[in-house]
């Protein structure tokens, strides 16, 4: 297996430098009695939202019961769709009809209202103590119909009775809203329309006051998240003060920043901006947009680090710099594409990790400024950028220095024997930097800079 090599961040005096500074000042928060806090043992840092996506059943052959539901706080279930302004299932077949072995007899007289995924969903949840599910609604295919469900009281009053009854039919702890995006920048065909993001706060108090009704009648509490964008353009849209307070927490979408649709091949979920990035200061990473909602004044408990799965390839890229920042020509099949069917040029990471990463004449690389690897074929002119477990541990320890309410999975069929979420728990890597509670935050601010917590150096072992 290649070696990682590292790109560096900075003059290699200057690294050491702030390693030194860093180390130090760690030492004294530790001297001064601030123990180093686990990821699972922060209060607001411990959600890990995986999503499960209903098609994993077919070519990918990822049942529900595949999911580690020990090693997950929440499943969110992609997709149930929006038809006629109503939460409608999104395969009925692969939902609620599909019998599996051990299924009970289902004939007149049976008490199982459906089968499936959904009941399958309830079983590990009964096997898992404290793991909660929500339905997912909506999503890059289905957000077509959003505009139309959220334009006036009497049909955001209609959604969200039909989402709430459908949470209480099938089991589900709470509804994941997944609009993509209010006031356009979704599918081409979406319906837009200047007030969306008016009309989305108002659809989210509608969802909110519905199921606080519910829960109150059934004595406990029912979870309203969104799957938030990750992009400055789409972020300023939405009404981020009045939103939060009605959420559970909010899901940001810290992936897809780069991909077939970029100028060059780029990053598709750095954790920071590379100063070598030609797109830099312009550029989107996940720490540019979680300080952008932080700025906006949203607590940072409510907000859910996105980390993908999956990685996004582009070919015919030019070799100089690794394949890193170049220009291409090409969209290379993915993990799950038909050669008929036009490529994606997205990989599951168990499928790089078996047919890519070490193969011969592919090169692994490590961008120490972003955090986040890639790799290289020259020969094929291929360019892949994705995250390995040292890239989501270095983000699992950002979720805990931000003091962040967790991570969230896109999504869970791509993992490898657990390789990925093993690196986000618990029961993966140990973090190798403290994690600090706001107090020791503060004094590190205070000593370093503000931009102290924010730098790629937090990760001591590289």
């Amino acid at each position: 297996m290649n070696e990682f090599n590292v790109v560096p961040e900075r003059p290699l005096a200057s690294h050491f430098l702030r390693r030194f500074i860093l180390l130090s000042v760690l030492n004294l928060l530790l001297m001064l009695g601030w123990p180093a806090t686990s990821f699972a043992e922060s209060s607001m840092g411990s959600r890990v939202v995986g999503y499960y996506p209903g098609w994993g059943i077919y070519d990918r052959n990822f049942e529900v019961a595949d999911l580690p539901g020990d090693k997950l706080t929440h499943i969110n279930y992609a997709f149930a769709n929006l038809v006629n302004g109503e939460c409608a299932l999104g395969d009925p077949w692969a939902d609620v009809d599909r019998r599996l072995a051990g299924d009970p007899w289902s004939g007149p007289g049976s008490d199982e209202p459906y089968y499936g995924n959904f009941r399958q969903l309830n079983l590990l949840k009964d096997a898992s103590p404290g793991l909660q599910t929500l339905i997912s609604i909506g999503g890059w295919t289905w957000s077509g119909n959003f505009s139309d469900a959220a334009l006036t009281p009497t049909s955001r009053e209609r959604f969200a009775t039909s989402c709430a009854d459908f949470m209480q039919a099938y089991g589900f702890d709470g509804l994941d809203i997944d609009w993509e995006y209010p006031g356009g920048g979704g599918l081409a065909g979406n319906t837009v329309r200047p007030e969306d993001p008016q009309n989305f706060t108002l659809l989210l108090q509608a969802l909110r006051d519905e199921l606080d009704a519910r829960g109150s009648a059934a004595g406990r509490h029912y979870l309203l998240t969104i799957a938030a964008p990750a992009g400055a353009d789409k972020i300023a849209k939405l009404e981020l003060n009045q939103i939060y307070p009605l959420l559970d927490f909010i899901n940001v979408m810290t992936y897809d920043l780069n991909g077939a649709w970029s100028s060059i091949s780029n990053f598709n979920a750095p954790l920071y901006l590379s100063p070598d990035d030609p797109t830099n200061p312009t550029g989107d990473s996940a720490d540019s947009a979680i300080q952008n909602y932080l700025n906006q004044g949203v607590p940072a408990h409510k907000l859910v680090l996105g980390v993908p799965f999956y990685g996004r390839g582009v070919n015919g890229v030019d070799p100089e710099n690794q394949g890193l920042f170049q220009p291409f020509s090409g969209v290379p099949l993915g993990t799950w594409d038909a050669a008929g069917g036009g490529a994606t040029g997205m990989f599951d990471y168990a499928d790089l990790a078996t047919q890519y990463i070490g193969q011969p004449g592919v090169n692994v690389y490590r961008d120490e400024a972003s955090g986040v690897p890639w790799l290289h074929d020259p020969s094929r002119g291929l360019f892949i950028s994705y995250d390995d477990p040292v890239s989501l541990a270095l983000k699992k320890e950002y979720v805990v220095a931000n003091g962040l309410g967790g991570v969230m999975i896109w999504e869970m069929s791509s993992d490898l024997n657990d390789e990925l979420v093993d690196a986000l728990v618990s029961s993966g890597p140990p973090p190798v930097v403290p994690g600090l509670g706001p107090v020791g935050l503060v004094l590190l601010s205070a000593l370093l800079g503000s931009v102290a917590i924010s730098l790629p150096v937090l990760r001591l072992d590289s």
